[in-house]
């Protein structure tokens, strides 16, 4: 008798479950936006901004965390203005030379030679032509530091390959294969 109310029970609960699934409708989702999501355009209008079209921007006069403006323009009166005022902000103990020679040869030395001579890989394979030596200029770490930051003549900007840090350890490492020729 127990047995026929146990069976009993399980077909009565089985009936229920089975009356309440219908395949056309789905059974009740919880957060229904993970399972049917809705697709958007990229680069389409959004109502998650203020004014619907396009995103946030910045407000104006803000820089990003750890960043120093730079006060010297992209000129020939910046680069020479540079040459003549600019100093490291490095003292004696912050600059790593053994950095500045690691960086060096990462970006530099493929044109300018691991030397400073002006007689990179690519300056042999006659892939670039006229790159200075540095025995032969009159540069600073100031003027260094600019033309790394925007590039001159055939060389181009390295600033977003080095921080303003990284840019200054190269320019005194410059300086001392400079002392070396």
């Amino acid at each position: 008798m127990k047995r026929g109310y146990k069976l009993l029970v399980l077909l009565g609960l089985s009936i229920m479950i089975t009356s309440c699934f219908d395949k056309k409708t789905p059974n009740y989702q919880y957060f229904p936006n993970m399972y049917e999501s809705t697709g958007y355009e990229t680069y389409s209008e959004s109502k998650a901004f203020k004014n619907g079209k396009e995103g946030q921007l910045p407000v104006v006069g803000t820089i990003k965390r750890g960043f120093t403006p730079y006060a010297y323009e992209n000129t020939t009166a910046g680069y020479e203005a540079a040459k003549a005022n600019l100093k490291s902000p490095l003292d004696s103990l912050s600059r790593d030379l053994d950095k500045g020679k690691e960086l060096f040869e990462i970006y530099c030395a493929i044109c300018h030679g691991t030397a400073g001579d002006g007689k990179g890989k690519l300056v042999k394979q006659e892939k670039f032509l006229g790159v200075p030596s540095y025995k032969d200029r009159v540069i600073t770490e100031g003027s260094i530091f600019h033309v790394v930051t925007y590039g001159l003549n055939s060389m181009g900007s390295h600033a977003n390959q080095l921080n303003q840090n990284e840019r200054w350890l190269v320019a005194s490492y410059v300086m001392k294969l400079k002392s070396e020729l």
